[in-house]
């Protein structure tokens, strides 16, 4: 499965997935931080054809198969590249950002490799960040194990052979209709959450939080116990853990006299300084 990341940098945002084992970068994006243009995908188009006239197709490592989010919320085939591909690419584009950028692009490979090696590294890492955006420890707790149990659910399925992103996708919106009574879009549109790079889980509340970790959990033990084998027999299993969960949330709800599914957000956070990049930490531990 290829999992997707949003990245900032110098005030701009380039989208990363994750694909073969290492991380591969919309290089419209790339472009669009080394030469600020306005139209960043028209430059490379133009690059990628001289380089191609001047050099050949293995001047230009890229892989055109991969998908990325636009504004729009749909996934389009565009290019992306490795670390040593954009590498290849950022040396025929004049500009004074291709040595930072060089630099950020090697700690972002550092990173994987560290995360890699030891998965510790990669949990601090995500409680620093939500730490520098203002969450309370209480909700990073729960969010840090949302995220572990989310791992381990989608590890079950790639080894119970569901291998389709859209796949994926119809198995988490099964448990999270079950839970909460709304698919994930619906949810996020509760939330008042409009742009492709806010996270649903981002902006759960705790409880939320903790009902999403229960109906997927629930799900991996029923796939487990029923040795669910596929896409079918995986969405029953999902089917079942949702249900399981809504059934938890309306007792919850019948107990507190309030509703779990909530339109809070955490959009306007006071974002701290952080004294040190997560990576610089990660190295001191290693």
């Amino acid at each position: 499965m290829e999992e997707q990341n949003l990245i900032p940098f110098e005030g701009k945002e380039v989208r990363k997935v994750w694909h073969n084992e290492e991380w591969y970068f919309n290089v419209s994006d790339v472009i669009a931080v080394l030469t600020d243009s306005s139209n960043a995908k028209n430059y490379w188009r133009g690059l990628k054809k001289r380089l191609i006239a001047e050099r050949g197709n293995q001047s230009v490592p890229i892989c055109n198969e991969l998908k990325f989010e636009a504004a729009d919320k749909k996934k389009y085939k565009q290019d992306a590249a490795n670390v040593e591909g954009i590498f290849r690419i950022m040396m025929s584009v004049p500009s004074p950002k291709v040595e930072p950028l060089k630099q950020w692009l090697a700690e972002q490979g550092k990173r994987t490799m560290d995360e890699a090696e030891n998965p510790e590294l990669l949990t601090d890492r995500q409680a620093e960040l939500y730490k520098a955006k203002g969450y309370t420890e209480e909700w990073i707790k729960r969010r840090i194990q949302s995220i572990e149990t989310r791992k381990e659910l989608t590890d079950e399925w790639k080894n119970r052979g569901v291998k389709e992103r859209k796949d994926f996708s119809i198995l988490t919106a099964t448990i999270a209709k079950g839970t909460f009574g709304l698919n994930p879009n619906e949810h996020k549109d509760l939330k008042g959450l409009t742009r492709p790079s806010q996270n649903l889980r981002d902006h759960m509340t705790p409880l939320e939080l903790i009902l999403s970790a229960l109906g997927e959990e629930t799900t991996r033990v029923i796939a487990i116990n029923q040795d669910a084998q596929g896409f079918n027999e995986n969405h029953e299993a999902a089917t079942k853990g949702g249900k399981i969960a809504g059934e938890a949330r309306e007792r919850v709800e019948i107990g507190t006299g309030e509703k779990v599914v909530s339109e809070t957000n955490f959009l306007n956070l006071k974002e701290k300084k952080m004294e040190k990049l997560p990576i610089n930490e990660a190295k001191t531990k290693q």
